[in-house]
């Protein structure tokens, strides 16, 4: 692993430049150390996808996000941020924050500071906003980046959450990984995800509600939701046909992640997994 150079401290700022290969120059500072990513690849076509799918959605994505789910994302999200443990003081990196609905509950509820990190710039902003209107803009920083190449050194965070991420990314277990890199030994990672039921009759239930009810309701607010409304559902399958359950956990393990839990919620419509770094992996071990 590549050693890294401590704990951060300040505020991380992000430069988005345009590459020669099509994809991105990053560079984040936050007056420690800069580390620059020259030349990443574009991103392949899933992770462009689902960037253009909620580039727009900013501005009613927490409400919209609560009324679909019948409240329980709210619910689900409040589990995750439970299962997390930080030091007083401590710094967590929230991947895919989104509209950072998560990162400002860890930074009210911890008292941690808290970096957001997403590669929509649109999201960013919404994110930026709402910590704003919340005064917790001195406690939370943003980051304009991709969960998969993480512009991190190793072992910079004291925990790590993610919501909604792995379903968009083309090899989950080797971002499994990239996350943990990035988590100091025996820090927590806890992620939310949607759940396909396991009992028959729910299944059947939520199958109805995600494909015939969910674009229906999303057409009635704008064309943009309506889109997430016909992708979603077909997406969360897909997902667990790939990756079942079982085989994300042993993924998690793989990555280095001990005593992984999960926790399925709301009659299995969503599942909460959380685990600590192994406290054996430091810099530079092989």
């Amino acid at each position: 692993m590549r050693p890294g150079p401590g704990r951060p401290a300040g505020a991380f700022h992000t430069i988005l430049m345009p590459a020669s290969n099509g994809g991105t120059s990053l560079a984040v500072s936050n007056g420690t150390y800069t580390r620059t990513m020259s030349g990443v690849a574009a991103p392949s076509t899933r992770v462009r996808h689902a960037r253009g799918l909620f580039a727009d959605l900013g501005p009613a994505y927490d409400r919209m996000g609560a009324a679909l789910s019948f409240g329980q994302d709210p619910r689900w999200r409040r589990f995750m941020v439970s299962r997390v443990r930080v030091p007083v003081g401590g710094l967590v990196l929230d991947v895919a924050t989104g509209t950072a609905l998560v990162s400002r509950q860890v930074a009210r509820r911890t008292g941690a500071r808290v970096v957001g990190l997403d590669q929509s710039a649109e999201m960013v902003r919404s994110g930026m906003a709402n910590a704003r209107r919340e005064s917790l803009n001195r406690s939370i920083s943003f980051v304009l980046g991709d969960g998969q190449r993480l512009p991190f050194a190793d072992e910079t965070f004291d925990a790590l959450t993610f919501t909604y991420l792995l379903r968009y990314v083309d090899d989950p277990a080797t971002t499994l990984t990239e996350l943990a890199r990035v988590v100091k030994p025996g820090g927590t990672v806890a992620n939310l995800e949607f759940h396909v039921p396991p009992n028959p009759v729910w299944r059947w239930l939520w199958v109805f509600y995600t494909r015939a009810v969910m674009p229906v309701v999303g057409r009635m607010v704008s064309k943009e939701w309506a889109e997430v409304g016909r992708f979603l559902g077909g997406s969360i399958s897909s997902f667990y046909e790939r990756l079942p359950l079982t085989d994300q956990l042993a993924a998690w393990r793989r990555a280095g992640i001990l005593d992984v839990r999960a926790r399925v919620m709301s009659l299995g419509g969503g599942v909460v997994i959380w685990g600590a770094k192994d406290a054996a992996m430091e810099a530079g071990a092989a």
